[in-house]
């Protein structure tokens, strides 16, 4: 009986203790809901699958990444690092890997493909919620 209470104590706290840490992020959640045309020349880099582009929203703005055909994921460009969003300069993809964003003030290191830290943060990004209407049409919110 004894060692099941153990195996119950250990398989509650396992779970509890891997929870990811994205309820916590430290990046403010700011309520916004915009579209963008995919059509407009502006987010063309969204036309084909590993296309990325910055859009005007969140704390210091949105990196929109296409992981699939009907798929993309996007980030605040605000460090998790930088929770006051002192650091001036938003997160950038890296020079030589595109799929690192680079935190210029911290040197903290994020995926662009999942927004989980690479190093240098304990919090990954901050991800917003997209559809997509299958056509031209991405809806990004909070």
């Amino acid at each position: 009986m004894k060692l099941q209470n153990i195996f119950i104590l250990l398989s509650i706290i396992l779970f509890y203790g891997c929870k990811k840490n994205s309820n916590n992020n430290p990046v403010p959640n700011i309520s916004f809901d915009i579209t963008i045309n995919t059509d407009l020349p502006s987010y063309s880099s969204l036309i084909g699958v590993g296309g990325w582009t910055y859009v005007n929203g969140g704390c210091k703005g949105i990196i929109v990444y296409r992981k699939a055909t009907d798929l993309f994921v996007a980030f605040d460009r605000q460090s998790p690092k930088d929770p006051d969003g002192n650091c001036s300069n938003p997160l950038t993809p890296d020079a030589n890997n595109f799929l690192q964003l680079n935190d210029t003030c911290s040197g903290a290191k994020f995926s662009l493909y999942d927004g989980s830290a690479i190093s240098g943060s304990e919090y990954g990004l901050r991800q917003y919620q997209t559809s997509w209407n299958g056509i031209n049409s991405l809806r990004i919110y909070n």
